[in-house]
């Protein structure tokens, strides 16, 4: 294997960083350059950030070194659900919903609420029920075609056959 094929097999295999990631090592090298006592216009340059930024960087660095300009925690609320009850929620709905008592093997926002309510306890708003599977589950809106029950294909597909072309000619 040629060392070009090498390279681009390993590229393959290095997934790009989230912008949470690149807005880090961003940071990170800006404290690099601090250390080297680079002038800020310098540093911004060096990482394609506004020199604001830069000097805002680099009074947090002053006051607490690396470890200030390291990413933190997203701040709010915990979710409800943590990761094994969501899993265990999109485990009870793949079952689909006739599986867990419905008549018809349709999920609304209501049932879904209902099956995360039996399997995790907890229980959930609407707006929570489509993040969790919006978000979390990563499910879609889908609608179900609108049919009449009384539909019969075999006597649609005579019609078209038969009576269509004959009224059809009669024009």
């Amino acid at each position: 294997m040629s060392s070009q094929s090498q390279d681009a097999v390993a590229d393959v295999s290095v997934l790009p960083l989230t912008r949470p990631q690149l807005a880090e090592a961003r940071r990170m090298r800006a404290a690099e350059l601090f250390e080297q006592r680079r002038p800020s216009s310098e540093v911004a340059r060096a990482v394609g950030m506004h020199p604001e930024s830069v000097r805002r960087w680099k009074r947090l660095w002053e006051q607490g070194g690396v470890q200030a300009l390291r990413r933190r925690p997203a701040t709010g609320r915990p979710p409800k659900l943590d990761d094994a009850q969501v899993e265990a929620v999109r485990a009870a709905l793949e079952q689909g919903a006739r599986a867990h008592g419905f008549e018809a093997d349709l999920w609304t926002l209501e049932r879904v609420g209902v099956v995360v309510e039996r399997v995790t306890g907890v229980t959930l708003a609407r707006a929570s029920v489509w993040r969790l599977l919006t978000g979390r589950l990563g499910w879609s809106l889908q609608r179900p075609r609108r049919q009449a029950v009384e539909r019969d294909e075999s006597e649609i597909a005579r019609w078209v056959a038969h009576e269509w072309p004959r009224i059809k000619k009669g024009r």
